[in-house]
């Protein structure tokens, strides 16, 4: 959710509304797998689409962007419907979504972590936890609405390309560089990462069973 307290450049609105737009899709095509209705498939677009954004205002003591802001839920509820409508077309191009759901990764990421630095200033651990739990808090809300272990504990290289473009954005406002390039070299990062992971099917280790 777009809510800086520094000048930015207005396309990181957009690449906002883009990875809300993607997540949401997630969602809705996460409740088509499971026979869900209409007002299900909605649901969970919505909860994928603000749920991590949301869950980060509340821990940090800030009414919600979503609540204040009706396009984030318009948005969502907008793909919600689109998604019931349309979803057996829209399927053969759900990998530019899959690209734009990475994009949104990057772009919740940072602004997450840009909200926690707007809080409590530079540190670390906070920053870390605002952005992680924008960029992974609805998908971690939308795999538990159906009853699934989140994908990001069992599956993929995506928890830890958010860390990584965290910890590059966190590095360089350490340095004093501005945080414009700051947050768009945070974003490219992770956005990159996770791109790469899907190309090349990076999954993390696991533990083998004997």
């Amino acid at each position: 959710m777009v809510d800086f307290s520094f000048p930015i450049d207005g396309f990181i609105s957009i690449l906002d509304y883009l990875g809300t737009i993607a997540f949401a899709v997630t969602g809705a095509s996460k409740a088509i797998a499971h026979k869900a209705d209409i007002f299900g498939i909605i649901v969970l677009a919505t909860v994928v689409g603000v749920g991590g954004g949301v869950t980060r205002d509340v821990i940090f003591g800030r009414f919600p962007t979503a609540f204040s802001d009706p396009i984030y839920v318009s948005l969502t509820v907008t793909v919600g419907v689109v998604m019931f409508f349309l979803f057996r077309r829209l399927q053969k191009q759900m990998n530019v979504w899959l690209v734009f759901d990475a994009v949104g990764l990057g772009v919740f990421s940072i602004l997450g972590a840009s909200i926690a630095h707007q809080v409590v200033g530079l540190e670390f651990l906070p920053m870390l936890f605002g952005g992680m739990i924008t960029a992974i808090g609805g998908g971690i809300l939308r795999d538990v609405f159906v009853r699934e272990i989140p994908i990001v504990f069992v599956k993929e290289v995506y928890a830890i390309a958010s860390i990584i473009g965290i910890v590059i954005f966190y590095a360089m406002l350490s340095s004093s560089i501005d945080t414009q390039v700051s947050s768009i070299l945070g974003i490219a990062v992770a956005t990159g990462i996770r791109l790469l992971a899907m190309k090349f099917n990076w999954n993390l280790p696991k533990v083998r069973e004997s």
